[in-house]
């Protein structure tokens, strides 16, 4: 029972020490922050500015779909449609679309481009590297089949040595 605890231990220690286990938890935190500022944004400058067009603060934007809508004894009679606070709520998620987007996702794709250009263009100098050594062994075949001269088998010359072969020589053979 002891050696089962400690494989789950072991897991679960495992499990914490991803690196995308501890990069989550820090874009959950980063996120939260972040969700505090664009609220903030929204609640101290946008609806005040926009509320500035009518007569209240954005937020307080409300119909009244049943009358009457008022507050007796701490409790609202009738429905009242809050759509100022749904206007509200829209535009934090639109200031935080634009600012991730805009500082984060672009960014990175730039990034991601020049360096996915980078790779495409050191394959394709690796390519053109293997495709010189490829033609310079060529020529060095070229050239050493051409000193030999043609391979035609009428050994004739100067020179020691033994072998077979279906010349009119001796078995000797000179190589100029």
């Amino acid at each position: 029972m002891a050696e089962k605890k400690e494989s789950l231990l072991g897991g679960f220690k495992a499990f914490l020490m991803r690196g995308n286990v501890i990069d989550l938890a820090v874009a959950v935190v980063i996120g939260a922050a972040f969700t505090n500022i664009v609220n903030s944004v929204v609640k101290g400058i946008i609806n005040p500015v926009v509320g500035a067009f009518g007569t209240k603060d954005l937020e307080s934007y409300a119909s009244c779909l049943k009358d009457p809508c008022k507050v007796v004894n701490g409790e609202m009679q009738g429905i009242q449609i809050q759509w100022g606070l749904v206007l509200s709520a829209v535009l934090s998620f639109i200031i935080t679309a634009a600012v991730v987007y805009f500082l984060m996702v672009l960014p990175m794709a730039k990034i991601l481009a020049k360096r996915a250009a980078h790779d495409k263009a050191k394959e394709g100098v690796a390519e053109t590297m293997e495709i010189s050594e490829l033609e310079v062994l060529k020529e060095i075949r070229d050239h050493l089949v051409a000193q030999r001269g043609p391979s035609t088998g009428t050994g004739t010359g100067t020179g020691t040595g033994s072998g077979s072969g279906s010349g009119g020589g001796a078995g000797t053979h000179s190589t100029s």
